[in-house]
């Protein structure tokens, strides 16, 4: 009887813990979607069943959770505590979610994404490093069985640049193309895209982006410092002034982090699916825009978990551990809240002492 009983209650365990999790997601989505300028309804003929802000929570969890739209719509209809958070008189079809994530805006994505950032940040200071590399999306709406049965193997992917905050792991900006393009085609668009969001002090790239009109993007209109090593052609001769500084002078410390990017682009791919159902460019962009936004959310609740509560409970311990020298035994709620993060107090209220 005990072993079982101990398989019962850890299974009990498990799932508490998945089902707060999944409350943490969608508290801190519904925070994003909320500050947006999404109306609540479409239209003024709307029958107002659900508001927009609900179907986009919905849409965003169900990448989250990586899953098919019937098999999750199938899975919320189980879950009361999620249905509650979102006030749902009822459980929506399937359909409505893919006809809403079709109709909705590709602007309006893009303005709950820049919504994440302020998860993290309260202030214009400039970040310090800023990594930038590309990689590609499957479009993967025929299975792999079909494509061997008919002879037509599909090897079509949207390559999508992104740019990452190297401290904290978070996603500043993106692009998405929808062909085989080189690195540094688009590669302006991003780097300025990124920078109006946050400034960064420093850019590091591959060999990939390795380009004159780069570094002076960078050192001259965006005036940071940038860091690509130089592409080998079997020739003495580099072309460029600040192509020949790098050959010259090349920092090795801060080149060290671009590895943050790739490590970035694995966690898209292995929590979220690195495949895009849809068939239309339109809506893989809408899709690859829900991964930016559900990856930043998901760094943010890592960063509350392994960041304030872990550092609660050790601030905690060490007060307890110094009561001799006249420190508090059990510190206040204000000096965790405001200790912690004295920067941003957005991520202050999410903390719960």
């Amino acid at each position: 009887m005990s072993p079982n009983f101990d398989v019962s209650s850890k299974r009990k365990e498990t799932i508490k813990r998945s089902t707060s999790r999944n409350i943490r997601f969608i508290q801190a989505a519904l925070s994003v979607v909320n500050s947006t300028r999404i109306s609540p309804y479409s239209c003024k003929y709307s029958k107002k069943v659900y508001t927009q802000h609900q179907l986009l929570v919905l849409v965003l969890f169900k990448d989250y959770r990586n899953q098919h739209y019937r098999e999750f719509i199938e899975d919320i209809g189980d879950m009361e505590t999620i249905q509650q958070e979102l006030e749902l008189s009822a459980v929506p079809h399937f359909t409505t979610l893919q006809k809403f994530f079709c109709r909705i805006k590709t602007l309006y994505l893009r303005y709950a994404f820049g919504k994440t950032l302020n998860l993290f940040y309260s202030n214009d200071n400039p970040i310090p490093i800023t990594a930038i590399d590309s990689s590609g999306f499957t479009s993967g709406y025929s299975s792999h069985y079909y494509s061997v049965r008919t002879g037509k193997i599909r090897k079509h992917f949207l390559k999508t640049s992104i740019s990452v905050y190297t401290e904290q792991r978070v996603i500043t900006g993106f692009i998405a193309s929808n062909s085989r393009v080189h690195d540094t085609r688009y590669a302006h668009r991003l780097l300025r895209q990124c920078h109006k969001i946050r400034k960064s002090d420093c850019y590091v790239m591959d060999k990939g982006y390795d380009s004159e009109a780069i570094h002076r993007l960078i050192r001259e209109d965006l005036h940071a410092d940038s860091i690509i090593p130089i592409r080998s052609w079997n020739n003495e001769f580099v072309g460029g002034i600040y192509r020949q500084k790098m050959a010259l002078h090349f920092d090795d410390v801060r080149y060290r982090k671009r590895q943050l990017v790739e490590n970035m682009f694995s966690v898209l791919k292995r929590k979220f699916s690195g495949d895009l159902k849809a068939r239309i460019f339109a809506i893989q962009k809408k899709g690859i825009t829900g991964k930016m936004i559900v990856c930043n959310i998901h760094r943010f609740l890592q960063f509350l978990v392994f960041e304030v509560f872990y550092r609660a409970k050790k601030t905690i311990m060490n007060n307890q551990t110094d009561d001799s020298a006249g420190f508090f035994t059990h510190p206040p709620d204000k000096y965790i809240r405001h200790n912690m993060f004295p920067h941003n107090h957005k991520i202050r209220k999410y903390i719960i002492t």
